[in-house]
């Protein structure tokens, strides 16, 4: 019976996902930011790469799954990036590529970005994959489901600015700009046409952080804001750091989808980083999953040459 109960829940969560079509969370979206603001691109000055799991509800029947990996550098003032996403939630699985250019202006302390994205995006339903239903089924026959492996395409714009200093960034960006709307049909039983429609929302995003030094040298808090929103629906998330001599750093995050985030990571190797989250799950969901993880693993390059010092030679022994 419990079964039933949660492949009811994650039916209709999956309805309302492909409906809403809000973009995937992540606990750990400092390092994931390139993909929600094409300004971010190159504003480290470096070649960075980060790649991060997301298992969400673990042992939760048809619990989203969500793998980001990007990748930016820097050219004089143009950034160049790349994002790619694979997530999936119960019978939706979405794939995204999405390319990124900026350009950065020098403004007081800091640099402000502009940037914009292109990409493309497959969206697939595969509803008989872990037994949520089989569409054959006659009792399924009036339900607007579409057939197994039906596969929609489309193009996805974004639009960013993001302003940093060495200590504050600031980001306020946008996603699926387009608004696409397009729809799944079927016939029923009766011969009569259902339809789902579906629409890509258009999603908006607020990011800021700043660095805060203690008065041990070695130490400083790191608290940092990220909002999201598609205009009618929002997501708050606080997250507060605290590092220790720019290797190590832990602490905690509250987001308003009733979550408490614990975070640790390091940087290895000088240039190597990695960093864990979990996500306890303070909501009717908490008997029901063991939780979400978060694994990030990643780098920056600097691949600036230090000038050679000119050498000049005195007159005087000419």
């Amino acid at each position: 019976m419990k079964k039933y109960i949660l492949t009811f829940i994650i039916l209709f969560s999956g309805l309302f996902f492909t409906m809403a079509q809000q973009d995937p969370q992540f606990s750990q979206y400092y390092f994931t930011q390139l993909g929600i603001n094409p300004a971010y691109a190159g504003n480290e000055d470096k070649i960075c790469a980060y790649a991060l799991q997301r298992l969400q509800w673990t042992n939760f029947e048809g619990a989203p799954s969500t793998t980001v990996f990007n990748a930016d550098g820097a050219i004089k003032r143009f950034g160049l990036g790349i994002s790619l996403l694979n997530d999936e939630f119960g019978f939706d699985k979405n794939f995204k590529v999405n390319l990124s250019i900026s350009y950065k202006f020098p403004i007081s302390a800091g640099n402000l970005a502009v940037g914009v994205k292109w990409g493309v995006a497959n969206s697939t339903i595969n509803v008989g994959d872990g037994g949520w239903i089989t569409p054959t089924d006659p009792a399924n026959q009036d339900l607007a489901i579409p057939e197994n492996g039906d596969a929609l395409s489309y193009m996805d714009f974004g639009f960013g600015i993001f302003y940093k200093t060495p200590d504050l960034y600031l980001g306020i960006s946008s996603t699926q700009l387009l608004d696409t709307e397009f729809e799944h049909s079927k016939l029923n039983t009766s011969n009569e046409t259902v339809t789902v429609n579906t629409s890509l929302k258009r999603h908006y995003y607020l990011t800021a952080g700043y660095n805060l030094p203690f008065s041990n040298p070695l130490l400083e808090f790191k608290p940092s804001i990220m909002v999201q929103s598609d205009g009618k629906n929002s997501q708050l998330a606080l997250t507060g750091l605290i590092a220790y001599n720019k290797k190590l750093w832990g602490g905690v995050s509250l987001r308003t989808d009733n979550a408490i985030i614990g975070i640790l990571g390091a940087e290895l190797f000088k240039w190597v980083k990695i960093s864990y989250s979990y996500d306890f799950v303070v909501s009717d969901l908490m008997g029901n999953n063991d939780g979400t993880h978060e694994i990030m693993m990643g780098f920056c390059l600097d691949v600036k040459k230090d000038k050679t010092p000119e050498k000049y030679k005195s007159i005087r022994f000419l």
